[in-house]
């Protein structure tokens, strides 16, 4: 008996916050018609538009939503209106009011037109039964909302998709610029450990300056050349950004509402870049060097900030 091999777990998705998507369908004798846009914001923020008179159906689709959406600013409208075997009623007194005002209107204004029959048709209130006409049942607005439902739950699925694919898409450029970070950060670390020599060079030129050329005694030297590097020291610092960078990657992997815990330890590594370019004094070649590793993480840094905005 061959032995089951172990299903292969899926790799959690990242969703983005923007996207696109539309749905019509026929179902209980309505043809409903849904689109969705979505973009990013801290919350959920939903707007809704409906037909006049829907507002019925107004919690039950918002509820939808949440079931689907956790961030984002989405605008959704929703148009229902009977299939091509519903009957259609015609008010005939409204028309013949809307008639009587256009007569009235042509005598006082001496104009030659005649009313077109199509253009009164299309009047609000002369046919009813069409976009905006509740059914008068519970029955029927029941099947109505079923409708409703079918159509909202389809345009979020395609929502999903593209949020989907832009949010692989945004992984991979973040994942791109976590390995550009970590690369500045060891580079830096290598130039920190030069920093000491360098200090103490400085710190000799600078003294045979201010004695004159007096000889100095080496011990004392290399005590004062240890206190400044001591109070330039960027190790934890570093060891931070690492860590951080660890912790992003690892989020990455994972599921759920990722982008406000990645903006968080993206402020900790703002931190923490800040505070290296306060450490790193000096003229020297390894100190202006540092600087501008320091200067290009800050950078990369509010690119992944700008970037992770958009992830839900």
């Amino acid at each position: 008996m061959s032995e089951k091999k172990p299903a292969q777990t899926k790799r959690p998705e990242c969703l983005s916050m923007t996207g696109y998507a539309h749905a019509r369908g026929e179902q209980n004798g309505w043809a409903v018609r849904v689109s969705v846009k979505s973009v990013n914001h801290r919350f959920l923020d939903l707007k809704l538009r409906m037909p006049e008179g829907f507002d019925l159906y107004d919690l039950r689709l918002r509820q939808i939503v949440r079931e689907h959406i956790h961030r984002g600013h989405l605008e959704i409208h929703v148009n229902a209106e009977p299939g091509t075997a519903a009957p259609v009623q015609l008010n005939k007194e409204l028309a013949q009011a809307y008639l009587r005002a256009a007569e009235a209107l042509r005598q006082e204004t001496r104009a030659a037109a005649d009313v077109d029959v199509v253009s009164l048709l299309r009047l609000p209130g002369v046919i009813a039964g069409f976009a905006g006409a509740l059914p008068e049942t519970e029955e029927e607005q029941e099947k109505l909302g079923q409708a409703l439902d079918a159509c909202l739950r389809d345009a979020l699925a395609k929502l999903d998709d593209m949020r989907r694919a832009e949010g692989k898409h945004l992984v991979e450029e973040l994942r791109d610029r976590l390995a550009r970070i970590g690369g500045q950060v060891e580079q830096v670390r290598g130039l920190a450990t030069t920093l000491r020599p360098a200090f103490a060079r400085r710190l000799e030129t600078r003294l045979k300056e201010l004695l004159g050329g007096i000889a100095i005694e080496p011990a004392r030297l290399a005590q004062e050349a240890a206190l400044l590097a001591e109070r330039s020291d960027i190790s934890e610092e570093l060891d931070r950004l690492r860590s951080h960078l660890q912790q992003f990657a690892k989020l990455l992997d994972g599921a759920g509402e990722l982008g406000k815990k990645l903006d968080f330890l993206l402020q900790e590594m703002h931190r923490e870049a800040n505070t290296m370019l306060s450490k790193t004094p000096g003229v020297e070649s390894e100190a202006l060097a540092m600087t501008g590793l320091a200067l290009e993480i800050k950078a990369d840094i509010e690119k992944l900030r700008e970037q992770v905005q958009n992830i839900e």
